[in-house]
């Protein structure tokens, strides 16, 4: 594997990939767009930090792209969706820096309270001024945290230390959670009009950009201190500046920047405010924490090598790691299910419907509904399908797509279904799995038992007697070993469904020879060549 690095990436971090002899790591740095974009072709993956946008273009330049790993929380500069389009799986490093930008909250939130920067300033000046730097406390304050993830906890964790009353909020956090952290979960209004301090700490999206506007800072008391050590964008710039200038902001603290480096006016004025204190995106910059973000993204990459689960893939649904293991038999069972379900039909479906029966329904099937997604679609389309873009191919495709669950199962503790719909025709079939290995037991209205071999055959006709001797006597001629075969019927001397293990794949010649002594109404011959979809289930963060 090639990989390319083109931002500062801790050397101590990367030891693991640059130990590995499956890779050759290639650190390139100050490219230009230009330059990245001829380069990118050559390489299987990427790693980054902000400095490069793994936008469009990139990822079009990028034909053996595999991964892109931005060693680091946030993925602003990556075009995720349009890297899941392509099948290219998008990392992060999502723990690594939390006590980081954590303890720099609070470095900055204590250096605006004790006037430590401009104190310090005027002191190597050459001026003893004390009275003017007179500061404020945080025991006592009330301190509004929204977002209550790995960092804001650990804010709050913090804050409380300093003997402050936190109020948090966080609509995707349990009740529980914020018992455990000792703060107390309220709506964003309550923050807004009860707080003397508040900082954020969420991800920058649709929902979060321009979170604290207008609207919002007139809901704040006097006097209230801000801070956004998140991202650059979820507190309105210019808000925020208004608000400084009115007396309304009191001050506070900023490390993030809608614009990095800030170029707009509004941008240079705010930071240029005495009372605001400012530092160019240093949240994460630590030594342990770039150690750690670049050390997190090469076991990714490592994983991915190996056919590991991997932890911290943005662009794929996952199973909790605690279930890893358990629920990987199951991916293998959906892969065998769907390998074998497609071959049944003669077009494409315009309906798949996946169904969980028994325990199994308790818990997030959606790993294994695209595992099986991604199956079926390997088998109809000539692009590369994996669990990271099998969705979204599947909906340009027209495909719908439906889950159904039951905790109730008929003879069987687990069961998965697979049903298809296409061209007027509709297909089941169920399996589940013994000892760990999958087995098909339902076709159709017929209940069936068998363990899905690499060369099989399919076909119904009417039952009578004859028939099976027919299809052996055709077989042998041809030199075909059956290994084993399971008749189902639907009554007796109504129509009866056989599948046909064999040692080898039955040419077309064969196929017609039996369907004219048996006068079959459907003959098939499949061959599985199932993968398995563990590679890209990972575990939840």
């Amino acid at each position: 594997m090639k990989i390319i690095v083109t931002d500062e990436v801790s050397a101590e971090g990367l030891a693991l990939l640059t130990q590995e002899p499956r890779i050759q790591l290639d650190v390139k740095l100050g490219l230009s767009k230009e330059q990245l974009l001829e380069a990118i072709g050559d390489y299987d993956a990427i790693i980054t930090r902000s400095g490069t946008n793994v936008d469009k273009d990139l990822l079009d330049a990028g034909k053996k792209l595999k991964i892109v790993a931005r060693a680091g929380v946030g993925i602003d500069n990556v075009n995720v969706d349009y890297a899941s389009s392509k099948g290219v799986i998008v990392v992060n490093a999502p723990f690594g820096n939390t006590n980081s930008a954590a303890e720099h909250t609070l470095a900055l939130l204590l250096s605006f309270c004790r006037n430590v920067t401009i104190a310090n300033s005027s002191l190597k000046s050459g001026e003893w001024k004390r009275a003017p730097f007179t500061g404020y406390e945080l025991k006592g304050k009330t301190a509004g945290v929204i977002g209550l993830g790995k960092v804001g906890g650990r804010v709050a964790t913090r804050l409380k230390a300093f003997e402050c009353e936190v109020l948090a909020c966080d609509p995707y956090i349990s009740v529980k959670r914020a018992h455990d952290l000792g703060v107390k979960l309220v709506s964003h209004e309550e923050i807004y009009k009860n707080c003397d301090i508040i900082t954020v700490h969420t991800p920058l999206n649709d929902e979060t950009r321009d979170m604290i506007g207008p609207r919002e800072f007139g809901l704040m008391k006097s006097g209230v201190i801000i801070l956004n050590v998140a991202r650059g964008g979820i507190v309105n710039e210019q808000a925020l500046l208004d608000n400084l200038l009115s007396g309304k902001v009191i001050g506070g603290a900023v490390d993030v920047w809608s614009e990095e480096p800030p170029k707009s006016e509004h941008l240079k004025q705010l930071i240029a405010c005495e009372r605001l204190v400012v530092t160019p995106h240093l949240g994460a910059n630590t030594f342990e924490a770039q150690v750690n973000v670049a050390i997190d993204v090469s076991k990714e990459i490592i994983n991915y090598l190996d056919d590991k689960p991997l932890e911290n893939a943005v662009n794929i649904p996952r199973f909790d790691l605690a279930l890893m293991d358990q629920m990987r038999p199951f991916l293998n069972l959906m892969s065998v299910l769907c390998d074998f379900g497609i071959q049944l039909l003669d077009g494409n479906p315009e309906k798949l419907t996946f169904g969980y029966a028994g325990s199994i329904a308790h818990y997030d099937c959606s790993p294994l509904t695209v595992c099986g997604l991604s199956t079926l679609l390997n088998r109809m389309v000539d692009q590369d399908v994996n669990m990271v873009n099998a969705s979204l191919v599947a909906e340009q495709m027209g495909i719908v797509v439906e889950e159904t669950k039951s905790t109730h199962a008929d003879a069987f503790s687990n069961v998965l279904t697979l049903v298809a719909e296409g061209n007027g025709k509709r297909r089941l079939i169920s399996g589940t799995l013994f000892e760990g290995a999958p087995r098909i037991v339902r076709l159709r209205d017929y209940t069936m038992d068998f363990a899905p071999e690499e060369h099989m055959l399919l076909l119904n006709y009417s039952d009578r007697p004859g028939m099976i001797g027919k299809i052996g006597t055709i077989m042998g001629i041809h030199d075909i070993n059956i290994a084993s075969m399971n008749l189902g019927r639907s009554e007796k001397k109504g129509e009866a469904m056989v599948i046909l293990s064999l040692d080898s794949a039955a040419p077309c010649q064969v196929l017609e020879e039996i369907k004219a002594a048996t006068e079959a109404t459907f003959i098939k011959a499949l061959h599985m060549r199932t993968g398995s979809c563990t590679r890209t289930c990972c575990s939840r963060a």
